[in-house]
């Protein structure tokens, strides 16, 4: 019994050494400083159109800020941020003591200058007076009454009317507070006229693909539905800080949607013109964020890894906009063993 499990064991590790002499090795994958073999595909720039998106927030055209003409004290706001407000309504006004006491100094001295021109009119007709002496009269009594007007006026502008029927933004003081002359006192809209607007920050080369006209879609923050939209405005330089540019986009129409001012939303842009471009599989990019990825493309005998550009996703391919400019050959396949600089052999 002994012999036949020796017998069967023998008979077992031969097997095993035999099958194991027999499997290939997995070539698979390729050695350090083997060529990687790659499959390539041409590039061949087209025409095409690419929509853009990006993001901003909603405001209107005639945010206001309102302030007194000449300082003093303020006596009251009659609004609060949030409210409603009427074009003429009064939404706040300064303390008058002052401002009415300059308005009877003006008209005390209107009236003497006035009884002096009078009496002088008399005498020059008397030949009393010279004509110079009554010239003179004339023009102090023109320069007292130009006097008055200016304190009327002031008077007037002691308090503050909305210039147009929208809501309250902002409000910057509180009664009592005393104020500068310029100083804001409140922030207002025209909302209610409904001329909102979504102001977005483009890229120079979305900014220049952009056309004044062009259509377009928003998304509010509020809404789950896109707008209609047209591109009616765009800047013309940069922002200092950011180094983007903007441009403004007017619904068609924001019946039934909540909007406020700053609130944050969507947009997709529809270029009118065509930009120079490559159609390329999926599988070729790799790292895409957003509208930015990388590609493996034809250097001579080795491989290089680029930045690219990324604009519409189409159901067959992926559109680059920018980035292959200098490039005949884009690699397809292998480049999960590509690095750049890498040594490739192409497929037939």
């Amino acid at each position: 019994m002994k012999k036949y499990y020796s017998l069967i064991t023998v008979l077992s590790v031969l097997f095993l050494l035999g099958c194991s002499s027999n499997t290939p090795a997995d070539t698979n994958t390729p050695q350090t400083g083997q060529a990687i073999p790659v499959s390539l595909f041409p590039l061949n720039a087209t025409a095409m159109t690419s929509d853009i998106t990006a993001s901003g927030t909603f405001s209107t055209k005639d945010e206001t800020l309102l302030s007194f003409k000449l300082g003093g004290i303020v006596a009251k706001v009659h609004v609060e941020e949030g409210d409603a407000v009427k074009s003429g309504q009064i939404v706040a006004s300064l303390d008058l003591t002052e401002i009415q006491a300059g308005v009877r100094q003006s008209k005390l001295a209107y009236e003497k200058a006035l009884r002096d021109h009078q009496r002088a009119t008399r005498l020059y007709t008397d030949s009393v007076a010279t004509l110079e002496q009554f010239e003179n009269s004339k023009t102090a009594l023109d320069i007292a009454e130009q006097q008055l007007n200016t304190a009327n006026f002031n008077l007037a502008q002691s308090q503050i009317r909305a210039t147009k029927n929208g809501f309250v933004l902002k409000k910057f003081v509180n009664p009592g507070q005393l104020v500068a002359s310029g100083t804001p006192i409140l922030q207002i809209n025209g909302a209610a006229s409904g001329a909102w607007i979504l102001k977005v920050t483009l890229s120079d080369q979305q900014w220049a693909a952009t056309q004044i006209g062009d259509s377009a879609e928003i998304n509010p923050a509020a809404s789950s539905n896109w707008i209609p939209a047209k591109v009616t405005q765009k800047s013309q330089s940069a922002d200092p800080i950011t180094g983007t540019y903007w441009v403004e986009l007017s619904p068609a129409s924001v019946a039934g949607v909540s909007l406020a001012s700053g609130m944050f939303g969507k947009a997709r842009i529809k270029p009118s013109q065509t930009v120079q471009g490559w159609e390329i599989p999926f599988e070729s990019v790799l790292d895409a964020n957003g509208t930015s990825g990388f590609v493996f493309v034809v250097d001579g005998q080795k491989a290089k890894k680029v930045s690219v550009q990324l604009g519409k996703i189409t159901p067959t391919a992926i559109q680059v906009v920018a980035g292959l400019e200098n490039y005949s050959s884009l690699i397809v396949s292998g480049s999960a063993y590509l690095t750049d600089g890498s040594t490739i052999q192409v497929k037939n």
